[in-house]
């Protein structure tokens, strides 16, 4: 059945092998992918967490201290828009990119037919975020631009295409979004940014500030301008790309970058300014910066006012993007606290010896437990869908799963941003003075975990997200299915009492939303949050049910475990804040949960009966 994970033998959390510590990944990737795809990718997956857990962890540190900087000008007072990078972040960046991080999921990799699942990058991405949440923005908006071209571009724009799919760094080029703006922030339709056709040059010209611009730099950005006559809001938006460069000199790639002594010259890049890089509290990797369009070069994508469909496409991949970000977070901040703990001696022992120590590691553990099985089954939804799509496979099926994961999405990106700012907080608590110092890398998980809630929508926005989709698209009608189809599986006795509460719940749930329905759009969008957290509280509870009845069937009660605790903590009411009931779940689960030893399913029975 195997062991459990020793984390005494570990001085810290890097120099170790990600994908081979992170046994619930593995499990979550095993569920949501075919067995063949799985064996395909476990081998690479495993090469991926030993360059994270070693090259990439220890470079990311040196960046931290040693970011990108901007040269606006040159010395004659040109524009120039010159970002210098520290060599240890181009050696990640080369090697992370040439893993396939964003290629495999677009263009099949050497060995296979069809390119991997959107679930293979986003177990990429989880592994990448252990190390640099930072760098892991221009990897999801690299993705996110390919995936919009894909979908929305004629032809015109291929050789963008190809560099943003390029497994080899020389032909990659990154992508990026431009959309804030400072006047309008989350209310896209308020961006003033505007487009007119240029007959002569042969392309459009954009005019308009960007204030808040990610990978401030990268070869091909995706931004919204207006048309002349375009309608205002969200309708008149129309979809640019914006290269780097001039682009009547063609794509300029990373190889062609670097062939230049220094930084490319004026004259080589496009017609903007790059105003100043953003003094930010952490994602230090990333350059973010305010961008001024003066008559820039740009190039339509797909038809004119699309752009706000064609947005929300990328914010979908986007968004799940940074959920699985905010799980490699949490995972770094869990590795980190579970070795500290192990390692660190107080008063003579080890200090997850000490019973409050013990519980806090258990809940840490089934919060990542509960997040990762949360992510990754809605990238297998988002997997699906895009397949069928690429498969030209449009059905009720596939209406549906669009559908769920509108409502799943926002919520996805919600809660685990949350849940990461959370588990890195107290990481350093776990670490002491010492994780609250740069020295230790929980100081900067924490710093990159506070930008989670904020990009690609905060929480607010997201939650009346969450309500538009029910509202507009009935998204809770495949949700209530998927959760009594969930419920119906379960039906192992140990999970007995925990499928109760979830189904209790769920009616609850399903209450609630009838009785929104029936009230003003004030009191909707305030109860829209608590909506949007019951929602992801209800359905990863079924799902790790779901996944502890598969694990009992096979002979192993430790993912039961995980999933009653997630309802005992989310779901329960308990009497005197539980501190009469005797319950000592914590101290009995600690091995199997945090160190995830294996539970033979007759030993769980026993534990839930004298835990009730």
């Amino acid at each position: 059945m195997g062991t459990g994970i020793d984390y005494g033998e570990f001085d810290e959390g890097r120099h170790v092998n990600y994908w081979k510590l992170d046994r619930t990944l593995q499990r979550e990737l095993r569920r949501v992918t075919d067995t063949e795809t799985y064996d395909w990718a476990e081998p690479r997956l495993t090469e991926f967490g030993e360059l994270i857990g070693h090259t990439v962890a220890d470079n990311a540190d040196y960046v931290d201290d040693h970011g990108p900087e901007l040269e606006t000008y040159d010395k004659y007072g040109d524009v120039k828009n010159a970002v210098r990078y520290p060599a240890e972040q181009l050696e990640s960046d080369e090697l992370v990119y040439e893993a396939g991080i964003v290629a495999d999921a677009f263009e099949a990799p050497p060995g296979r037919d069809e390119p991997m699942p959107i679930s293979h990058f986003l177990a990429m991405l989880h592994l990448l975020c252990y190390a640099d949440a930072g760098f892991g923005c221009p990897v999801a908006m690299t993705a996110g631009a390919a995936l919009v071209l894909e979908r929305f571009d004629d032809g015109d724009l291929e050789p963008y295409y190809r560099g943003l799919v390029s497994r080899d760094y020389d032909g990659l080029i990154e992508g990026a979004m431009f959309l804030t703006e400072e006047q309008g922030g989350s209310d896209v339709g308020a961006n003033e940014t505007t487009a007119r056709y240029d007959e002569t040059a042969g392309c459009w010209r954009l005019t308009g500030e960007k204030w808040f611009c990610s990978n401030v730099d990268a070869e091909g950005t995706l931004a919204l301008a207006r048309t002349a006559d375009a309608p205002a809001g969200t309708e008149g938006l129309s979809m640019f790309l914006v290269p780097h460069s001039d682009p009547d000199d063609g794509v300029m790639t990373k190889g062609d970058r670097r062939a230049f002594e220094g930084a490319p010259p004026g004259d080589a890049v496009n017609d903007q300014r790059y105003r100043r890089l953003k003094d930010k509290l952490g994602t230090i990797a990333v350059p973010t910066g305010e961008v001024e369009f003066e008559d820039t070069k740009a190039f339509l994508v797909g038809e004119t006012e699309a752009g706000f469909e064609q947005m929300t496409e990328m914010l979908n991949l986007e968004r799940l993007a940074n959920a699985a970000a905010s799980c490699g977070v949490m995972g770094r901040a869990l590795l980190e606290s579970r070795v500290q703990a192990a390692t660190r001696e107080a008063f003579g022992k080890t200090v997850d010896e000490f019973p409050l120590m013990r519980e806090d590691l258990v809940d840490m553990t089934v919060d990542y437990e509960a997040a990762t099985a949360y992510v990754h089954e809605v990238g297998r939804l988002f997997s699906e869908r895009e397949r069928a799509r690429r498969n030209d496979r449009e059905s009720d099926d596939a209406d549906d799963t669009y559908r769920l994961l509108r409502l799943l999405i926002p919520i996805a990106k919600l809660r685990t941003g949350r849940m990461a700012v959370d588990t890195a907080s107290y990481a350093m608590e776990i670490q002491g003075g010492n994780g609250y110092v740069d020295d230790f890398v929980t100081n900067r998980l924490l710093r990159d975990a506070q930008v989670l809630p904020i990009w690609e929508g905060t929480e607010n926005v997201l939650s009346l997200d969450a309500i538009r989709a029910m509202e507009r698209e009935d998204a809770h009608e495949p949700f209530t299915r998927v959760v009594e189809e969930r419920l119906e599986a379960v039906t192992h006795p140990a999970l007995a009492d925990a499928a109760d509460t979830v189904a209790d719940e769920y009616e609850e749930l399903a209450g609630a939303l009838i009785a929104l329905a029936g009230e003003d759009s004030e009191y909707a969008q305030l109860s829209a949050k608590r909506l949007a957290h019951y929602v992801f509280e209800v359905f990863t509870a079924a799902l790790l049910l779901e996944e502890a009845q598969t694990s009992l069937e096979n002979g192993d009660g430790r993912t039961a475990m995980v999933a009653r605790r997630f309802v005992t903590t989310e779901l329960e009411t308990r009497e005197a804040r539980g501190i009469t009931g005797g319950d000592r779940f914590v101290l009995e689960a600690f091995e199997p949960i945090v160190h995830h030893a294996p539970v033979d399913p007759d030993d769980l029975s026993q534990t839930v009966t004298a835990d009730d």
